[in-house]
């Protein structure tokens, strides 16, 4: 292997397919990125694999000599974040390994066996969805954030999609709180109920397209894959029934406050100063047409912070974690929130105040005290 590539295009593809190497397993190939040459075709084959998904992304490079090698993915991204702009130079050596060369800094890179390296299997033939990427971007940063991280619960690791041919649903939940994002646009694909990995799903938002461009999704074979703008990305589908989401989302509501998105987020990120030092737990106590924020901590004090909002029902005490509140409010789209409740002890809704059918989270309340 014998290449020229500029910097910033293999940084880019090393980095794209270094969120599928993991760094946390026994099996060397599974830290390594596999770098593959072709002398035909000048370009350059970057894949990352963590035994459930795999990322290849292909650029163009000046090659001299076609071949193959395996790298560590950390330290190569790593090498390339820190060097400047400009050509990089890739030659493999035998016996000692992978040279990287920029002007006169120069870098030895231990190398495994490329053909030792697992390839990503074939996905798709039985189903897919397409839509425009601002979609599904818009739609999966609105609920990432509740997707849980309990290895135990694998099934609440991802992120579940059902898309009936009108309305596709999305849905996360790490059981303390829950996220639900709906689109309604007929003729994405055909009907499917997955639960697409998280991991995969941040790969696919990030790849290199424009807003305006559509992705398509391929399932097949207990897969999805995704192949576009000389990115590829292939993962499992997750296994197991997703919890009927529905039975936690409240039917009906006695009080409700609705209040300007930046106002309440403003003063709950302060009251947090205080909040992360006893559970990130914030009061929410509504007085007329305000709401009463507070925190305590038992070692800087107490903060107190006053929102004007509409209420309608009576007053209200309750308690929610602060950090679930920024998160939903962060993904509110629209300028005001309507937090839709019944007591204290009984979880709220969040929606946005001009369009609640389109997203909403659910949101355990904390104990007062």
């Amino acid at each position: 292997m014998k290449l020229d590539c500029p910097r910033k295009d293999l940084y880019e593809a090393a980095s794209t397919a270094n969120a599928a190497a993991s760094g946390r397993t026994p099996n060397p190939f599974l830290q390594n990125l596999k770098l593959e040459a072709n002398e035909n075709e000048q370009t350059l084959r970057v894949l990352g694999c963590d035994g459930e998904m795999w990322v290849e992304r292909r650029i163009p490079c000046a090659v001299a000599e076609g071949g193959a090698a395996c790298v560590q993915a950390r330290l190569l991204c790593d090498i390339l974040a820190s060097l400047p702009d400009g050509d990089v130079q890739l030659a493999l050596a035998d016996r000692q390994g992978l040279m990287l060369r920029q002007g006169a800094s120069e870098y030895r890179l231990v190398t495994l066996d490329a053909e030792d390296f697992p390839e990503a299997p074939d996905y798709g033939g039985e189903s897919e969805l397409s839509l425009p990427m601002k979609t599904l971007r818009d739609a999966v940063d609105s609920i990432l954030f509740a997707v849980s991280a309990d290895i135990h619960r694998p099934i609440l690791t991802g992120v579940y999609f059902k898309y009936d041919s009108k309305v596709l649903t999305l849905v996360a939940t790490d059981t303390h709180r829950l996220a639900v994002r709906r689109v309604e646009q007929e003729g994405l694909g055909a009907e499917i109920e997955l639960v697409l990995p998280e991991k995969a799903l941040k790969v696919i938002k990030g790849l290199p397209l424009s807003d305006t461009e559509a992705v398509t999704i391929h399932f097949g074979g207990g897969r999805l894959g995704v192949d576009t703008s000389g990115t590829k990305v292939v993962s499992q589908i997750l296994s197991g029934v997703y919890p009927a989401w529905e039975r936690v989302v409240p039917t009906e509501f006695t009080r409700s406050w609705t209040v300007e998105v930046d106002q309440l987020l403003e003063k709950v990120k302060r009251a947090m100063i205080y909040a992360r030092d006893n559970a990130n737990r914030v009061r929410f106590s509504s007085v007329g047409n305000e709401i009463l924020l507070s925190a305590r901590s038992e070692e800087k004090g107490e903060a107190k912070e006053e929102v004007p909002m509409v209420a309608t029902g009576g007053d209200l005490e309750i308690a929610f974690n602060g950090r679930y509140v920024l998160d939903v409010l962060e993904s509110i789209p629209g300028p005001g929130v309507r937090i839709e409740m019944t007591e204290s002890s009984r979880s709220a809704v969040f929606r946005p105040a001009d369009d609640g059918d389109s997203y909403f989270c659910v949101i355990m309340p904390m104990a007062l005290s």
